[in-house]
């Protein structure tokens, strides 16, 4: 039985120990702008938070502008707009991340590298 330090619960120290398993990532998403009006900063501060609320650390957002897909797959949906994110967080925020964005529009593609 592993004794537990003073003042934590069972839980808290298992969440705090499976959490220490901290890497760095860079993620590019793609976005659909189709029917947006608002302005690209709003998405990528929109990104931001999502990060930042499944346990990520933000450091540094790239708006690489629009550019044009090699293979369309929409006539309607040729170029799109990239924005690479390198954060830090556990080892499952990639999985945490698609699930909160999976029913978002305006995201269309997530593409993730560890670093």
């Amino acid at each position: 039985m592993t004794k537990l330090p003073a003042g934590f619960c069972r839980r808290e120290f298992f969440k705090q120990k499976h959490n220490m398993n901290i890497k760095n990532y860079k993620s590019t998403f793609i976005f659909d702008t189709r029917g947006y009006n608002e302005p690209v900063e709003t998405l990528i501060e929109k990104i931001k938070g999502v990060i930042e609320s499944v346990g990520g650390k933000v450091s540094s957002a790239e708006n690489l502008g629009q550019k044009n897909f090699v293979r369309v797959t929409d006539r309607a949906f040729p170029a799109g707009i990239y924005v690479d994110f390198v954060y830090e967080g556990p080892s499952n925020i990639n999985a945490l991340i698609r699930e909160k964005l999976r029913l978002d529009k305006t995201v269309d593609r997530v593409l993730t590298r560890a670093l």
